[in-house]
């Protein structure tokens, strides 16, 4: 196995870029899954709609979870590619994945056994859409394995290098998901009409292909999982540094769906089921303007990473200089378009009158807190890449915890279904400031420790 050159080596903005395109197909998949799954739900009518609305946050919080796992091998394994220390990074990364089975198999486990208080008591859910979403969850929590390995197998590829087949594979999987769809929740032939649950079995069969095809050529190709096996001790070493990492990253993550949850149920409670249904499908037509600065972003951290390793203190800085640049320019650029063509896309996904004014307004308002978002994303991944992870934490949480959910709380006080969406605005804008000073400030910190 062999260190990508070109993150350490190549132009900064090239490089950039053509990772980034090669993991657009990649980055389209992502949100790929989830327009998918909406479109088809929706025309199952709006309680099926309010019911995949109200799983959402729950299947971030879980997601996040994951992340924070990657984020944990991800960063040490870039760190130790970069300082040419390939060996030891095969290691970490095998001791890694046995870490990610077992905290998933927990995670199923648990999550399947508290459906009921969970959506009942924390989200409000009323029975008539209870047993979808009970039926969707039970699926998608038995595929919690395999959704873990897939997204730290592909987290693995794009830092090595190879983000064009990592694209490549989750392009696959969301074609698959596509086609498996409509047969799993319509029903055709000797496959029954299952509904909601049609959604999650699909989405958990192209999980399950991703991985394999990740699999293959982690351990074929780059050889980055170990064959050697692993003293205790050495797992034990390896988990207590993936954790140092993917501990802070994890408890900032899982604030994210928990603002969702707040917001959801803020939502729920002033403007009710219509309203949860609109949010849900505006909030997958958001994640198209992150296609790209999403892609770029994956290609950032591996790259922070290795350029730590080696020492390219310069090169880093102009990472941050480029990346924030670039993103916050595309973004601001899809939020004119979002307020352009709202009724448009909103008609994409629903006719129904209510649902699609409520849609309408959150991507008129919403969408200019974009570019905010995502400097703030990047500005997490300079700190956590740099050695700074906790720093990275609290940096991450402050958008939910300063901002966020008190803002939200103030909102509903006053029943306002828009004054929620611009909280949501006023905190993507005061984050993205903060998260902008903070990666300023540690990129040329780094010069100093060569001084």
């Amino acid at each position: 196995m062999a260190r990508n050159t070109a993150y350490t080596d190549g132009p900064i903005g090239s490089v950039m870029v053509k990772t980034a395109l090669s993991m657009l197909p990649g980055t389209l998949a992502i949100s790929g899954y989830n327009i998918a799954d909406t479109y088809f739900v929706s025309k199952l009518g709006t309680l099926p709609m309010a019911a995949m609305g109200f799983t959402f946050p729950v299947v971030m919080l879980v997601g996040c979870l994951y992340r924070g796992l990657d984020n944990g091998i991800m960063t040490p394994t870039a760190q130790l590619l970069g300082g040419g220390r390939i060996p030891r990074a095969a290691r970490l990364i095998t001791s890694g994945a046995i870490l990610i089975i077992l905290v998933s198999l927990t995670v199923g486990i648990v999550g399947s056994l508290t459906i009921e208080p969970v959506f009942r008591n924390l989200l409000k859910a009323e029975d008539n859409v209870m047993g979808d979403i009970r039926a969707y969850m039970v699926i998608w929590y038995m595929g919690s394995v395999t959704a873990a390995l897939g997204m730290a197998t592909n987290a693995l590829m794009v830092t090595a290098g190879e983000s064009r087949l990592a694209g490549m594979f989750m392009l696959g999987g969301l074609l698959l998901n596509v086609m498996l769809d409509p047969l799993f929740i319509f029903g055709v032939g000797f496959i029954p009409a299952m509904g909601v649950a049609g959604a999650a079995l699909a989405t958990v069969i192209a999980q399950v292909a991703g991985l394999a095809a990740n699999a293959c050529v982690l351990h074929f190709k780059l050889r980055m999982i170990s064959t050697f096996k692993l003293p205790k001790d050495v797992i034990f070493g390896h988990w207590k540094i993936i954790l140092r990492y993917g501990i802070p990253a994890i408890c900032a993550m899982l604030l994210i769906p928990l603002g969702s949850m707040a917001v959801t149920r803020g939502v729920a409670v002033v403007g009710g089921e219509i309203a949860v249904a609109a949010i849900a499908a505006a909030t997958r037509i958001e994640t198209v303007a992150f296609v790209f600065p999403m892609s770029l972003g994956m290609a950032l951290l591996p790259m922070i990473g290795q350029n730590y390793g080696a020492r390219a203190w310069n090169r880093i800085h102009q990472c941050r200089r480029f990346s924030m640049r670039f993103a916050g320019a595309i973004l601001l650029l899809m939020a004119t378009i979002f307020s352009i063509f709202a009724p448009e896309l909103s008609s994409l996904f629903t006719k129904d009158p209510k649902v699609l004014e409520i849609m309408v307004r959150y991507l008129r308002i919403v969408s200019w807190g974009l570019a905010g978002v995502e400097v703030h994303r990047f500005g997490g991944f300079f700190l956590n890449a740099c050695a700074h992870p906790t720093a990275a934490a609290m940096l991450n949480g402050s958008r939910i915890v300063i901002f966020l959910v008190p803002l939200t709380f103030i909102a509903v006080a006053f029943n306002s279904l828009d004054g929620i969406f611009y909280a949501r605005l006023v905190s993507d804008v005061c984050s993205g400031i903060i998260g902008l000073i903070c990666a300023r400030i540690v990129t040329k910190s780094l010069f100093k420790k060569s001084a």
